[in-house]
């Protein structure tokens, strides 16, 4: 099962190992400092849980489970996409809404989510795949029609909801090392990576296009994101996961037996690619740490 082998400044192993398969379509990689992943089997409904060397067990049913990530108290956040809602998941298996509405209409589908060390939560809620009398959200400017409802959130700390940008198909998200940048996957018809400048109270300050991604006629399209301790950029694409360094130049493609969905950086030393490719997870590992989650430096003190 061979995976790229012509980036030797990325790749410390060239031969993606399979975890697990027998999946319908994997999403939501997510690594826990107590030795295990998180990911979902999205067309089931099913939140797993796998330590290596081990077989996955079902933690919980989903409403379309997808993107995921921890609080900065080590709560699983979801989002869950039929249920058009984020939700949050405590030690004692406790599922409570984070969000599920804006301006009194239900999300669209949310897909991904990450953390801030300030506590804010940035969500993605797509609408193309959601019939368009079934979409609750306004456009941009309080017009009122659905057209462009497509959009990033962020929940600050105290749970207030807003708008961050409007975005044509926002998907996977991720933070630069120092958070004064966040990473947006476009998917669909145009292929590329947004680049949001943020504020220090987290708010868009600028915007411009990162990355063009529309290269080639290969599968895939850009959905998880994901930056390393030294800023570059990992985004599935056409073939694989491509790699960008901090200014945006492409440095190649990691691929896998399997079309890559998602994927997470973690193990002990966060050098391992955890990978999501539709009927199987795959790891692979890399030269640079990925960029820690807030919450993985909290524990550490």
């Amino acid at each position: 099962m061979a995976a790229a082998n012509d980036l030797p400044d990325v790749l410390e192993t060239t031969e993606a190992e399979r975890l697990a398969t027998g999946f319908l379509f994997t999403e939501g990689p997510l690594w826990h400092p107590d030795g295990y992943w998180y990911f979902v089997d999205l067309r089931r409904n099913h939140l797993h849980r796998i330590r290596p060397g081990q077989a996955p067990e079902v933690v919980r049913k989903t409403e379309g489970g997808n993107g995921t990530t921890f609080d900065l108290k080590g709560n699983l956040i979801v989002c869950e996409g039929e249920g058009r809602k984020v939700t949050r998941t405590g030690p004692d298996g406790k599922v409570q809404t984070v969000a599920d509405r804006y301006q009194g209409g239900r999300f669209n589908r949310p897909n991904d989510v990450v953390c801030r060390s300030d506590g804010s939560l940035y969500f993605t809620d797509p609408d193309k795949r959601v019939p368009y009398g079934q979409r609750e959200i306004p456009g941009p400017a309080g017009i009122d029609n659905l057209w462009d409802g497509a959009c990033v959130y962020r929940v600050a700390a105290d749970g207030a909801l807003s708008v961050l940008a409007h975005c044509e198909y926002p998907n996977g998200l991720a933070f630069s090392p120092d958070e004064r940048t966040l990473y947006v996957a476009n998917t669909r018809s145009s292929k590329y990576i947004h680049a949001i400048e943020l504020g220090a109270s987290g708010e868009m300050t600028g915007r411009r296009i990162f990355a063009d991604m529309n290269e080639g006629a290969e599968r895939g399209i850009p959905d998880g994101l994901k930056v390393d301790s030294q800023g570059r950029v990992y985004c599935t694409g056409p073939g694989g996961i491509w790699v960008f360094t901090p200014g945006g130049k492409k440095i190649g493609v990691i691929r896998f037996p399997e079309q890559s969905v998602n994927f997470a950086f973690g193990g002990p030393d966060l050098r391992t690619l955890f990978c999501c490719a539709y009927t199987s997870v795959y790891t692979l590992r890399v030269k640079v740490p990925g960029n820690p989650h807030p919450w993985y430096r909290l524990r550490s003190r």
